[in-house]
């Protein structure tokens, strides 16, 4: 066993303040990905620093009709809210298909996002892995990589971002709210995580010492729906080979507005505007949801085995924007 130290905070500043100094600290709320990460060797924090108890376990709504989520809310408690699972279905939704009830119990918002791929290579130390240790190679482009990316990933690495929650974020909008030692900042959750390039070690935008604090939803117009599908080997407990977070706002038979992101496909959550751009103006149709599906992953570049991501993808994409479009 890797001895470290272990403090728990009582504050977000408290916490911030206990970073500093510590070359390899890490902050821990529900530990399920970092525990184990630890269990295996890839993570050897010198210091856990405990935020599990600080007073970030809210839903509140904000003035603008938006929601603010704390950072240790935990996942069962954010997809049994009755805000999340009336006004933002496809996060409820996100939620309940990922992991299992007992890791849903323990597991936060802020973990959620922060959780590092389930990628075999970048699991096994002794295996070489860009993403652990830069410079030493990625074996899954020519080993195994059935559930790994199709789009945005590089010679450097070809992991998928594991969380289902992070996508129906990222097609809600979001933002995650930070607290560090330059003080408070957003990040849009679009713009939290990281594509590979040669610097697949480096998850997020998260700087030194930042704790995750919060994340916030903007509000939702009048008549508009949303909703999440995930395709992947069993029924539950298992990681998405591709999923799908919409949503949309049809008039008249027209859409009006649309918002979509893939899980499984890429190093992130990935905000498909492409697709976005052919469908607002566009009849509500499914040969249109189809033409916007095709115009996004028009970028793929799947690898040996994992081509047959991207008409699962676009399956899944006209499956549930039609099925959002049916209900207006």
């Amino acid at each position: 066993m890797k001895p470290f130290a272990y403090f728990r905070a009582e504050s977000a500043e408290e916490a911030v303040d206990a970073f500093a100094g510590h070359e390899r600290a890490q902050y821990l709320g529900g530990g399920t990905n970092l525990v184990d990460l630890m269990k295996l060797g890839v993570a050897a924090p010198d210091l856990l620093i405990d935020v599990s108890r600080l007073p970030l376990d809210g839903i509140e709504e904000t003035p603008d009709g938006g929601l603010r989520i704390g950072a240790t809310v935990r996942n069962s408690d954010l997809a049994a809210h009755p805000a999340v699972r009336t006004r933002y279905a496809a996060l409820s939704q996100a939620l309940l298909s990922g992991a299992s009830g007992q890791l849903r119990n323990v597991a936060t918002t802020a973990g959620n996002l922060l959780q590092r791929t389930r990628c075999t290579y970048f699991q096994d130390t002794s295996k070489p892995c860009n993403k652990r240790a830069p410079g030493t190679g990625c074996p899954a482009r020519d080993g195994v990589h059935r559930d790994l990316a199709v789009l945005g990933h590089s010679e450097h690495c070809v992991a998928t971002h594991p969380s289902d929650m992070a996508v129906a974020l990222a097609a809600l909008d979001a933002a995650v709210h930070l607290r560090g030692p330059q003080g408070a900042r957003a990040v849009p959750v679009t713009g939290f995580h990281r594509l590979p390039g040669d610097r697949p070690d480096q998850d997020t935008v998260v700087r030194t010492g930042e704790l995750i604090t919060g994340v916030t939803l903007p509000p939702v117009l009048p008549g508009t729906q949303c909703g999440y599908r995930k395709a992947r080997d069993r029924t539950s407990y298992a990681f998405a080979l591709a999923s799908v977070a919409a949503v949309l706002r049809v008039e008249g038979g027209v859409v009006r507005d649309a918002a979509l992101a893939f899980g499984g496909l890429a190093h992130v959550p990935w905000r498909a505007r492409a697709a976005e751009e052919v469908l607002r103006g566009a009849p509500a149709t499914e040969e249109t949801y189809a033409r916007a599906a095709d115009a996004e992953l028009a970028a793929a570049e799947p690898l040996r085995d994992n081509g047959f991501k991207v008409p699962l993808a676009r399956n899944l994409a006209v499956s549930v924007l039609a099925e959002l479009a049916s209900r207006t």
